[in-house]
Formats: structure tokens, C-alpha cells, sequence
């Protein structure tokens, strides 16, 4: 049986355990049978062109984790912010961890999807919102819909600022051959608030792991919402990542996606804008070796004028690694006054890794502001050169050009402590020990 076949005739089972509402079985019906439909995605898929999940799907995944495993705090605590009090959600194997955890009720909700899901009196926040920004039409969308149950529900309310950043963080301990997970996030910010989210998957052996997650933000006016991805996983380990953002007027949101570890890496990032004077920003740093492959896929569709969106995504390959880099500004009509940048830089060193870019522009607004580039290339010698003649050893030289080439990105993180903990990973992924904080 493929992995197809047993997550079809599973769903039955699933729906079972979780005891779900009419409302929520009609809706994960329709998913699966999308899923069903469409399979999962390949090559002959434009927007899966160069991303191929053949190899993952000959792995005999568990759906299901047997039995809750636990962690010991001393094992997992340098994946935490460990110089910051945050609030913690935490999951092992799709489990959520009550010791590990942080949550709160007190003037906002932090906590688990499944009570969002089942309890009365989440019903019109979950009506609402639930599989309202998601794709009805993605495969792997739709199959996380079918299954969705656990995950972070994440509501703040009109006017409130978060007094400390969140963290979601999902731990897969290998306790199993081989776990696929299906992580359902919603986040909902309300007018006028403002939130920090530190979101990250960790499996902490080399068992395989397939996690295909889905986010939903939901950013009401005037709201401002950083949202951070940290994907440093095993070598063994695959993500598929889902977000899509909905934006009401003159709210900020801002995701800024660092992927360094992983197998295969698929980040499926989509903005929504839905009033005026939206900023909306998307930044990442890849940095990866051996036969990693990373995939960014964006989307910011504006609908509404006087709005801006601003994309800047770094490369650095190494080995026989595959970065993809697939964004697409969508302009319709009565978005005037649009003004939208898109970026993308890579560096290649190694004769054997590969790009392959796609920078896209549809615009249907005349009186607009759009632009984007895309740069290809190795360090520069010249600059090499420079900074050995002057006592700098090639190493060292070498890493600081690709610091510099990383430093726009990291420089707009806005929590100190996560600033300094992707520079240390940064430094790792190159090999040396800088004296200095990004």
C-alpha cells in the first residue's frame, strides 16, 4: 500500500478518534476528495517543477504516532530562545507536551487547535476563520485539511500587545521508523495588536520525517505581525510548509524564513491583501550543502491600491545542493499605486550545485511601482584578494563576504536573542567562529 492509498483508508479511523463536528466533517470530506483527486504533486506541475517528492513517498510512514513519547527538557533546551521568556507550544511526534509548554488564557489564547477545534465556545472564531485563507484547490493543502486536528491556536485580541514573542515548536523523536505529521496552525491578530511568532520543526534522530504543515494568519487592520521560520532540521528529515496570510487595511505582516537544515524543503508562502495601505514583507536566508534541496515558492496577490510588498530571499549552495526560488507579485486592476520589490541573490560554491530561479510580474494596474532582480554567482575574487592581503586567512574571508551577503536579511529581525541564535547558525553552516553578532 503507498502512502496515498494508506492515508485514504485511514481517514475513517481518524475521524473517529477525533470526534469532529458536522461543520468540520463536511469540510475535510471535500478536502480529501481533492486530495484523492489530485495525488500528490509532480514534476509535470508547473509550480513543482523542480521539486520532486518521489524518493520521500517510498518511505512506509506511520500516520499515526503508537503511543506519546517524552523529552527530557536538558535534550531539547538549545532549540528553545533560552535567553527570553516566551510563551511555548510544544508537540512531540504531533503530541502536544503539557511539560513543555507555556500557555496562556490571560487576555489572549495560546494554546491547541484540538480544543479550538472541539469546545463551544471556540464554534464562531472557528467558523470564521478555519480553511478560510487556505487553498481549496493545493493537494497537500487539502490532505493536511482532511487531517487536520492538532497544532497552534493562536487568538489575540483588539488593541493587545503581546508582552513576549511565541514559540511553536514541533519535536519528532524517532521513536518511530518512519512519522508523517500534519500540523494545522491558526493565528488570528486582531485591530490595532501586534504579536512576535518563532516557529520551527525539529526531529532529533535521523529517522525519516515528513511533516506537511498548514498556517493561517489572519491580520485585522492596523495589526503588525512578525512571524520567523527556523528550519534546521536531520538530513533526513522533509517539510512541506503551507502559509497563507489574509490582510485586512494598513496591518504589517512580516515572514522571514531561514532554511538550513533538511532533506527536501518546500515553503509555500501566500499573501492576501484585502484593504488599503498593506505592507506586506517576505525575506529568507538559505544556506545548505551535500544534496539538500530548498524550495520557496511566494505569492503576494494585491488586490487593493496603495499598497506595497518587498521580497529579498539569499542563496548560498554548497555540494551537490538544489535551491528553487519561484515568486510571483500579482497585481489586478484596482491595485494602483502598487508598489512592489522583489529580490532573489544566490551564490554557487560548488561547480555541482544548482538554481533555478523564477521571478514573475502580472500586473494589470497601470499606474504602478513594481520591480525585481535576480543575481546568480561566486564570492568575489577581488574582494577575496583584498582582505588576505590584509592578514585575513581565506576561511575567515570567505565568511565574511557571505555574512555580508545575509546581513540585509537578518539585519530587520526584531527580537535581539533570535537575531543572535540564526548568526551562531549561520556561522556553523560556514565553518568558523566570528567574533561579532550580525
Amino acid at each position: 500500500m503507498d502512502l496515498k492509498e494508506k492515508l485514504l483508508s485511514s481517514f475513517m479511523a481518524f475521524e473517529e478518534k477525533v470526534d469532529v463536528a458536522a461543520e468540520l466533517h463536511d469540510i475535510r470530506t471535500e478536502a480529501l476528495k481533492n486530495f484523492e483527486a489530485k495525488g500528490f504533486p509532480t514534476k509535470k506541475e508547473e509550480a513543482w517543477k523542480y521539486t520532486s517528492l518521489n524518493a520521500i513517498l517510498k518511505n512506509d510512514f506511520s500516520i499515526f504516532p503508537k503511543k506519546e513519547n517524552n523529552i527530557d527538557i536538558k535534550d531539547v533546551k538549545k532549540y528553545f530562545l533560552n535567553d527570553l521568556d516566551t510563551y511555548k507550544v510544544i508537540f512531540i511526534d504531533g503530541i502536544f507536551s503539557t511539560f513543555l509548554s507555556s500557555t496562556t488564557h490571560d487576555g489572549l489564547d495560546v494554546c491547541l487547535m484540538s480544543s479550538a477545534l472541539t469546545k463551544p465556545k471556540y464554534k464562531m472564531v472557528i467558523d470564521t476563520y478555519f480553511n478560510q485563507v487556505a487553498s481549496k484547490e493545493e493537494s497537500l493543502t487539502s490532505l493536511n485539511t482532511a487531517f487536520a486536528f492538532e497544532g497552534a491556536y493562536i487568538n489575540v485580541p483588539k488593541s493587545k500587545v503581546v508582552d513576549k514573542p511565541i514559540e511553536i515548536i514541533y519535536f519528532s523523536t524517532g521513536k518511530e521508523d518512519a512519522l508523517m505529521v500534519q500540523p494545522r496552525n491558526l493565528v488570528i491578530v486582531g485591530e490595532n495588536a501586534h504579536v512576535q511568532i518563532v516557529e520551527r520543526h525539529q526531529s532529533l534522530n535521523e529517522n525519516p520525517v515528513l511533516t506537511n504543515s498548514v498556517t493561517e494568519i489572519f491580520a485585522q487592520k492596523r495589526a503588525i505581525v512578525d512571524y520567523y521560520k527556523i528550519q534546521n532540521d536531520e538530513l533526513t528529515a522533509n517539510l512541506i510548509d503551507n502559509t497563507y496570510i489574509s490582510q485586512k487595511q494598513e496591518s504589517r505582516v512580516s515572514v522571514h524564513t531561514f532554511s538550513f537544515g533538511g532533506n527536501i524543503t518546500r515553503n509555500n508562502l501566500n499573501f492576501y491583501h484585502h484593504g488599503e495601505r498593506i505592507d506586506s514583507t517576505l525575506k529568507g536566508i538559505t544556506i545548505i550543502g551535500n544534496k539538500q534541496h530548498v524550495d520557496h515558492y511566494t505569492l503576494v496577490n494585491h488586490e487593493q491600491p496603495n499598497c506595497e510588498s518587498h521580497q529579498n530571499y539569499k542563496t548560498i549552495l554548497d555540494g551537490q545542493s538544489t535551491g528553487v526560488f519561484n515568486g510571483k507579485i500579482y497585481v489586478e486592476k484596482e491595485a494602483q499605486k502598487t508598489d512592489a520589490f522583489q529580490q532573489n541573490n544566490n551564490i554557487l560554491l560548488s561547480d555541482k550545485a544548482t538554481i533555478n530561479a523564477k521571478p514573475q510580474l502580472e500586473i494589470f494596474a497601470d499606474d504602478v511601482k513594481c520591480s525585481h532582480g535576480c543575481t546568480i554567482g561566486q564570492l568575489d575574487d577581488s574582494a577575496m584578494f583584498y582582505m588576505q592581503q590584509r592578514g585575513i586567512p581565506k576561511k575567515e574571508a570567505k565568511a565574511l563576504l557571505m555574512y555580508a551577503f545575509t546581513s540585509e536579511v537578518t539585519s530587520s529581525i526584531k527580537i535581539p536573542e533570535l537575531k543572535q541564535k540564526i548568526a551562531k547558525i549561520i556561522a556553523m553552516k560556514l565553518g568558523v567562529n566570528m567574533g561579532f553578532d550580525l
